[in-house]
Order: C-alpha cells, then structure tokens, then sequence
C-alpha cells in the first residue's frame, strides 16, 4: 500500500519548511526510522525520518523547495504498488 511521507510539524510557530537535502533516492529500501532527508525551519535544522517500510517509489518535492507543514514529499510502497495520480496526492 502507498503510504504518504509529510513535511512534519517541528514546532507550533512553524508554518514552512525548506528541503535541504535528500539522504534517500527513488528505489532505495525504506525501513522504519531510515533518515530520508534534512529539512530547515526557521530555527534549526532536523533530520526527517519514515515511519514506513518500502521502496521510496517517487520523491514529489526537491531540494531547495520550501514547502507548508504537513505537505505530501514522497510516497514509500511495494514493489508491485502502482503509483496514484500525483495531482490528485498533492492537493
């Protein structure tokens, strides 16, 4: 099953956050607590992890990008899942 993977909520204050880099790229295996990428508030610097086993089957933002909390970046699934429409995923 497809499992969305979210900008967290790392502070009551923050409303965005800005990728800085990807530790993981699509295909890798995902275990549970796997660091997939550092992400910047306006505070500090936090390392994000999955809390989803899988295959990171498609990366939906990049680096640089600055994002609201709670925005969908990934997607982490099966091997034989097929992804949904991204459109639809990001709304």
């Amino acid at each position: 099953m497809i499992q969305k993977v979210f900008i967290p909520q790392l502070g009551q204050t923050v409303t965005e956050t800005k990728i800085e880099k990807w530790l993981k790229k699509e295909g890798d295996i995902i275990e549970k607590g796997d660091i997939l990428l550092e992400v910047t508030t306006d505070k500090a610097t936090v390392e994000v992890e999955s809390f989803y086993k899988g295959i990171l089957k498609k990366i939906i933002s990049f680096e640089g990008e600055t994002l609201p909390v709670l925005s969908t970046i990934a997607l982490i699934g099966d091997k034989e899942d097929a992804l949904p429409n991204i459109e639809n995923i990001i709304k």
